[in-house]
């Protein structure tokens, strides 16, 4: 026997009868034998919306298949229907202490490790806005090699650690194919219950290819989704040649108290290193703003998007070290806060900026901000490449920055409008507030450099509409 079916356990395939229990059943034996899955080509498996997960720890063929998935009245709306996981058990790996930039840390185990750390007594991303928090504990995950190098620096500085999570990486690739998954939306009232009915990958090493993921049922009201396709708590994850949907946008009540807009997405990373999506795309209109942008983001390190069509990436809780290339991005388009390295080169981006520094969690870039070769056509004035808001009244949790080290190389910009207003490479990252000194407690420190060139626009390029702010940039064009 070479491989596993679905069929063999019972499943019917015929988008009606509840298939979900032969699914269990057969990666539960494909689990224990150690062999493969493979879906049956034209069958189509219905899922019903009873609290179902199969786990996952062998390849898995769904080419030629089609699944339903009914999400009309979840029991568990949180429940992965596909919870893909390893058999490495975690190790004890002691880190009393970590500062921002280390590149090497002991590693007594001789095998390449992925790591979590937590100092549950400080609080970062201590959110401000309409969706207000208290913060989350400061958290950083990285791979530690073999021989104690980082590929990366790490992040934050961390006098105290009460957390380590370390798990070896699993050597061998665990591969996901193919598939078409159709979910039949949620009909929830419209507050934050994030669902996750999804594919929920936990890890390392795997390769997601050919998935498209379809979604039908959407009514004027629904909860959000937090990923068809969530990776968290793993590394070396390539997502490719997939298609996606994204999700109708609905309105609840924050923690303010006032109506905001929920953010839904079809592509969740949570918590991930060495994460690489290569020739994706959605079937909604990346310009239709009756669709929230596709893919979120929190805590993720040395992210690849190549090839990619999608109305926005978001790096919510920050990102460190991240590429864009020969990507397209619409009306959402590129939103981020986090460190490092940012390189953005043969893209085509729509919004309102090029680059939106989020406000929520302070417009802050500690590091390297590249764009090169790309294409921006602005929706609105489009006054500035770089976007962010930070009054210097709130603290969340860290110091603020703007990038560091700006480096344009080539950037066309596509607008309607033809006066010779000043492009600005930043807004008024301050605000226009009559806020005094005093008040701005929590300054954020201006960059160090910006170098521009070939810029193509009618208008002049100005370095910030608040000059007083980069009185001690360089600013070279």
């Amino acid at each position: 026997m070479d491989f596993i079916t679905y069929e063999m356990f019972g499943a019917a395939g015929d988008g009606i009868t509840d298939d979900m229990p032969a699914i269990i059943q057969a990666h539960e034996e494909a689990n224990r034998l150690s062999l493969p899955v493979k879906a049956k080509e034209g069958a189509v498996y219905y899922i019903a919306p009873k609290n179902y997960t199969a786990i996952v720890k062998t390849s898995v063929d769904w080419t030629g298949a089609k699944f339903i998935i009914d999400d009309r009245a979840c029991e568990k709306h949180t429940a992965a229907l596909f919870m893909v996981l390893g058999d490495k058990e975690p190790v004890e790996l002691e880190i009393s202490s970590l500062h921002r930039g280390q590149t090497e840390i002991p590693n007594p185990f001789g095998k390449e490790l992925y790591v979590v750390v937590k100092n549950a007594n400080y609080k970062d991303y201590i959110r401000k806005g309409l969706n207000q928090n208290n913060g989350t504990a400061r958290t950083d995950n990285f791979i530690l090699h073999a021989d104690g190098t980082l590929p990366s620096p790490v992040s934050f500085d961390f006098d105290e650690i009460t957390g380590v999570h370390a798990v070896p990486v699993d050597e061998t690739r665990l591969t996901l194919t193919g598939g078409e998954f159709t979910t039949i939306a949620n009909q929830w009232e419209s507050r934050y219950d994030y669902h996750a009915r999804n594919i929920a990958v936990r890890r390392s090493n795997v390769d997601i290819g050919g998935i498209t993921h379809l979604v039908t049922g959407e009514l004027d009201h629904g909860a959000p989704y937090s990923g068809f396709l969530s990776i968290s708590g793993c590394a070396h994850v390539c997502v490719h040649d997939c298609v996606f949907t994204g999700h109708k946008i609905y309105s609840t009540i924050g923690a303010a108290g006032k109506p905001v807009s929920m953010g839904s997405y079809d592509i969740g990373l949570g918590m991930c290193s060495d994460i690489s999506l290569l020739r994706c795309s959605q079937t909604t209109d990346i310009l239709d703003r009756g669709y929230w942008g596709l893919i979120g983001s929190n805590y993720c390190r040395d992210l690849l998007l190549e090839d990619c069509h999608f109305s926005r990436f978001d790096a919510h809780q920050g990102v460190t070290n991240c590429t864009l290339r020969r990507c397209t991005l619409g009306w959402q388009c590129l939103n981020a806060i986090g460190s490092g390295t940012f390189l953005i080169e043969e893209t085509d981006a729509y919004g309102h900026a090029l680059v939106n520094l989020r406000s929520d969690y302070g417009s802050t870039w500690n590091g390297t901000m590249v764009i090169r070769n790309c294409t921006w056509r602005p929706l609105g004035q489009g006054r500035a490449v770089f976007a962010g808001w930070n009054d210097a009244t709130h603290d969340f949790g860290y110091d603020c920055y703007l990038p560091q080290n700006v480096v344009i190389d080539g950037l066309t910009i596509l607008e309607e409008r033809t006066d010779d207003a000043p492009l600005y490479i930043f807004n008024n990252y301050l605000g226009n507030a009559e806020i005094s000194a005093e008040e701005r407690k929590y300054m954020p420190i201006p960059p160090v450099s910006v170098d521009v060139k070939n810029v193509h626009t009618h208008r002049p390029v100005v370095l910030c509409e608040q000059p007083e702010l980069m009185t001690d940039t360089v600013f070279h064009i």
